[in-house]
């Protein structure tokens, strides 16, 4: 089972932390892990609206589906960070570190589960660089193990490379949460998309079956290991 007793999803946008690993959230929650998730963007504010009550109203909406959705899940901890939706790049590495390390000052997590450096979106790929640089392994950073995770339509759609690549080496059995996690994702109905794009309810699904088909299970999410310090 799990080496840790609490994490920290670290999140581009409201819906990646279901899509990533909703599953496995709702698994650490029924094992006792105390978990947290914090959002870095609005996921809003890059889309083009009539006027900027609109783009409040979208807002409001988004945020409240993240509650309903974590509540779904099981988490009680959820923090909004206020950057541009696929604009971070326009924020230095810096001034997102800074904000993710409060973040993880206070809750201290042992464990970090995070966006693929690969995703072809921005927001994502400067996550997970805030991500490694917030939690350099120095003498007292709580954080001992990071897991990355993937998102349909970001991961799959990057040309491979041999840095970029998703390979998946760490596999968690979500067979008896995989409906919490489809209800969840429900909660984000605006998000998704009619099959077969792969941002579908029955993506994840298909997905979900993909991943527990290579360990030999119904379902299961899947993830890279970036670090596992063990003491």
């Amino acid at each position: 089972m799990f080496n840790f007793l609490s994490a920290l999803i670290v999140a581009a946008h409201p819906d990646d932390e279901v899509l990533g690993c909703g599953g496995t959230i709702a698994k650490m929650i029924q094992c006792g892990i105390d978990v947290h998730i914090f959002f870095l963007a609005d996921g809003v504010y890059s889309r083009e609206k009539s006027n900027e009550s609109d783009l409040n109203d979208e807002l409001i909406l988004r945020r409240k589906s993240a509650l309903k959705a974590c509540n779904i899940l099981g988490v009680q901890n959820v923090i909004f960070g206020d950057f541009q939706d696929n604009e971070m790049d326009n924020y230095s590495l810096l001034t997102i570190t800074q904000r993710l390390e409060s973040v993880i000052s206070e809750f201290k997590p042992e464990a970090i589960f995070t966006h693929h450096v690969g995703d072809v979106n921005i927001d994502h790929q400067l996550t997970h660089k805030a991500v490694v640089t917030a939690c350099r392994p120095q003498k007292g950073c709580s954080v001992k193990s990071i897991f990355t995770f993937e998102i349909l339509s970001n991961t799959e759609w990057q040309i491979p490379s041999n840095n970029l690549a998703f390979t998946p080496s760490f596999f968690v059995d979500i067979t008896s949460t995989l409906q919490i996690k489809i209800k969840a994702l429900e909660e984000y109905s605006f998000e998704m998309r009619e099959w077969p794009h792969p941002r579908s309810i029955k993506g994840s699904q298909v997905l979900s079956n993909l991943r527990g088909s290579t360990i030999g299970t119904d379902a299961a999410e899947a993830f890279m290991v970036g670090r596992i310090i063990i003491k």
